[in-house]
């Protein structure tokens, strides 16, 4: 099973959403430790929780500022990926700037949104027209009793695969 088959069955059943879930921690082993969750997952938005665990927590007992930064980063390239396919175009996180709000003792959540027709209009039109792009967006988090945690500005690298060059 590909990835775009896993993302659709995901969105409507609990337990295909379990096994992506896995899946990813598997693909991208970093993330397995901090066990970020995705806990919702349709056309236009991906929703995910990231544990108050001891692997998550910093020094002074508050979810460490690395964790919350790949909690942002994680679900901002998720939704990318099921707007984009993974085959035709590749993203690369160019910069992600965090402004943190306030200390996080509970977990967290983050979610982000994105339409197709913003996607046609600002990612897969100009694509036609450069060979890459790069696009910013925000991401805020927010513990279980709602206090907004943290900020973070991701800003990625889009481009058809056919546009990269390597020094091969």
């Amino acid at each position: 099973m590909n990835t775009a088959q896993l993302l659709h069955k995901a969105k409507t059943s609990a337990f295909w959403r379990q096994l992506l879930n896995m899946a990813l921690w598997r693909v991208v082993p970093f993330n397995k430790a901090h066990r970020p969750r995705i806990t919702s997952l349709t056309d236009e938005e991906v929703r995910m929780e990231m544990p108050y665990i001891r692997a998550n927590k910093n020094h002074v007992g508050g979810i460490h500022a690395c964790a919350l930064a790949t909690l942002c980063e994680y679900v901002c390239g998720l939704c990318l990926l099921t707007h984009l396919d993974p085959k035709q175009y590749r993203i690369v996180m160019k910069s992600l700037q965090m402004t943190y709000h306030y200390q996080a003792k509970t977990s967290v959540k983050a979610k982000f949104r994105l339409t197709p027709q913003w996607v046609e209009k600002e990612i897969l039109q100009p694509l036609q027209q450069t060979e890459s792009l790069f696009t910013e967006f925000q991401v805020d988090v927010y513990d279980e009793k709602e206090m907004h945690i943290c900020t973070g500005i991701i800003n990625w690298q889009i481009k058809s695969w056919a546009q990269v060059r390597t020094g091969k």
